[in-house]
């Protein structure tokens, strides 16, 4: 049995960054050898990873970043479950790591890039190594890419929130460039313009529209009946107000009733008497709402509400187009 010294584990320490007493284990079971230490620690790392696989890694670091050649730009996110290690400088770093690695291979997905080396060891290891150090599950939970002629990265103060953009030409001024990441950033647009929809989304949005209208117009026509009734629609808006209504006296078990009856009777009523050529044109307008909102070209640019951002682009630099976007956010 080997004789393990402080300095022994103070030098597995500063190569591993491992607590104390996890060095000492890992020497101690290694019988001195630093290379098995490293690999018990790692397997340490591993075995906590399988027995936090049901916790939520909801926190984490979202770094964004451009190629050299300028053409290509890419998001990474390793997450992590709480706000004090993904705020720690040395999990920001590991991030920025497993960034520029990303940035030097661009790897076809997360997968890929896990399979790749960053100081001798692969990134799936190095996640498992962070998690035998940190106690927290650690994963690479996101990584995209972007390429076109010229690429742009907005990463917002905070690394919680990046995104990514390509253009299909050199973008003379970068503070356009950098104008429509942030736009993409801020504004979390579906899509580039009403034709990149994916059909799935407007089928979605237009049945979504097509209910609202209609059960606006039963709405319209149940408070109708209510008035002519004489019943305030306000204080019969839901089970739980009439019953609040009755026992503060401004509501009687007989209006109740007789609002339940007159809620019921005509939205069966209405519901099969609305036209549906009303609720088709009601329905596309306010498709064409969620176009202008939801779609990169079309939203109103958050630097001059006067200017959409295709009309901001265009003046910048004519026929400039954007061939495609990605954006991520850590929810709060």
């Amino acid at each position: 049995m080997a004789n393990i010294t402080a300095a022994d584990i103070a030098k597995l320490r500063a190569m591993t960054a491992a607590g104390l007493m996890d060095c000492k284990q890992a020497l101690t079971e290694s019988d001195g050898d630093f290379d098995k230490a490293i690999e018990f620690l790692r397997k340490k790392g591993q075995k906590i990873a399988s027995k936090r696989q049901d916790r939520d890694a909801k926190e984490g670091c979202v770094l964004s970043g451009v190629t050299a050649d300028g053409k290509t730009a890419v998001i990474v996110v390793v997450n992590c479950e709480t706000d004090f290690v993904a705020k720690n400088a040395d999990f920001i770093a590991f991030t920025k790591s497993i960034l520029d690695k990303a940035l030097e291979v661009l790897p076809a997905d997360a997968e890929a890039l896990k399979q790749e080396v960053v100081n001798g060891s692969k990134i799936a290891d190095l996640l498992s190594d962070q998690m035998g150090k940190i106690g927290e599950k650690i994963d690479l939970g996101y990584y995209e890419k972007v390429s076109a002629e010229h690429s742009f990265a907005y990463t917002h103060p905070g690394n919680r929130l990046a995104s990514i953009v390509s253009f299909d030409a050199k973008v003379a001024d970068p503070q356009v460039g950098k104008d429509v990441a942030m736009q993409i950033a801020a504004m979390s647009p579906v899509a580039v313009d009403q034709n990149s929809v994916p059909q799935s989304v407007i089928d979605s949005e237009l049945s979504i529209a097509k209910e609202k209208t209609i059960q606006e117009q039963i709405q319209k026509a149940v408070e109708v009946a209510l008035k002519k009734a004489g019943i305030n629609p306000n204080l019969v808006d839901s089970e739980e107000h009439m019953s609040s209504n009755i026992a503060k006296g401004w509501l009687t078990e007989d209006e109740a009733a007789k609002a339940r009856e007159i809620k019921e009777k005509v939205a069966d009523e209405k519901k099969d008497n609305i036209p549906a050529a009303m609720v088709e044109n009601i329905a596309k307008g306010r498709l064409n709402k969620f176009f202008k909102e939801s779609t990169l070209m079309n939203q109103e640019f958050v630097k001059d509400g006067n200017l959409t951002i295709a009309q901001y682009m265009d003046a910048a630099q004519k026929g400039l187009k954007v061939v495609s976007f990605k954006r991520f956010g850590l929810s709060n």
